[in-house]
């Protein structure tokens, strides 16, 4: 499995998970010049952007911590592009991540939402 297909399941797995949370699943991969953010989702009038991570070891470090300074940065300057497309700048929004744990086989092992995560 190369690298674009395993994103794609982690998403999957991610967008399925929080859709059991009592997500709702707005937006998957919205695109800018500036970049993309994997998911956008609604929670309690709450709209929340999702950054996906996934690893196959967690010897590493765990999928999430590798969300650094500069993807922060770079979510919340797609999302902002977001926001001003869809006229709602005044909105209550977050960033979330999700981190996936993938086995040899790349089945889904673990899934970890760290709400408001910056």
């Amino acid at each position: 499995m190369n690298n674009k297909e395993k994103g794609a399941l982690a998403e999957e797995a991610a967008a399925k998970y929080l859709a059991g949370e009592g997500c709702r699943i707005v937006e998957r991969n919205f695109r800018t010049r500036l970049g993309e953010i994997d998911l956008i989702a609604e929670k309690e009038g709450v709209l929340v952007f999702v950054e996906v991570r996934s690893r196959r070891e967690a010897s590493r470090g765990l999928p999430q911590e590798t969300v650094n300074q500069r993807k922060r940065q770079k979510i919340r300057r797609v999302a902002t592009q977001y926001l001003k497309r869809h006229f709602d700048m005044e909105r209550l929004c977050r960033f979330d991540v999700v981190g996936i744990l993938l086995g040899n086989r790349d089945q889904v092992q673990s899934v970890e939402w760290i709400q408001d995560a910056f």
